[in-house]
């Protein structure tokens, strides 16, 4: 007896929006709360009132941009800026330990907030589906512990 083709087609997802989705911009609804937690934890970093949250917040959109830049999206542009926000990051992170404050230096502010607008245009400038791609990248390159990935625990 010859196998039968076993295919599902589920009614939930319309396959032709789901591929519109991913090719086009994100939507502003979505990268607008994007960028709200992100400037708010930016600014708490920036009053030395800043928290854990606050700190993975900046390193998440960090490692986001310099995948994107690995990827070749605005390489030239955003690297100086990352390797100056990762310092100071390290240092906050140490700060952190140290006295119970989490805050940044002028110079740490400066080039968060420069690598922010940056990484705003970024995801502005590609589709969904490439940040998407982007973000997922990034996840499986901390999960591996790639070489030039610091781990702070």
């Amino acid at each position: 007896m010859r196998k039968k083709c076993r295919r599902r087609v589920y009614a939930l997802v319309n396959p032709i929006e789901m591929a519109v989705l991913g090719a086009c911009v994100s939507a502003e609804k979505p990268l607008n709360t994007l960028r709200l937690a992100e400037l708010s934890a930016l600014d708490a970093m920036t009053k030395g009132m800043g928290t854990k949250e606050d700190w993975r917040w900046c390193t998440d959109f960090l490692n986001i941009a310099e995948t994107m830049c690995l990827m070749g999206i605005g390489k030239e542009e955003v690297m100086p800026f990352i390797e100056v926000a990762q310092k100071a990051l390290l240092e906050a992170a140490k700060r952190f330990e140290n006295t119970g404050r989490m805050g940044l230096s002028g110079e740490g502010i400066k080039a968060l907030k420069e690598l922010h607008s940056y990484h705003d245009l970024q995801r502005t400038s590609v589709a969904r589906s490439v940040y998407e791609k982007a973000i997922q990248n990034t996840v499986n390159r901390i999960r591996s512990k790639a070489k030039n990935v610091v781990e702070i625990v």
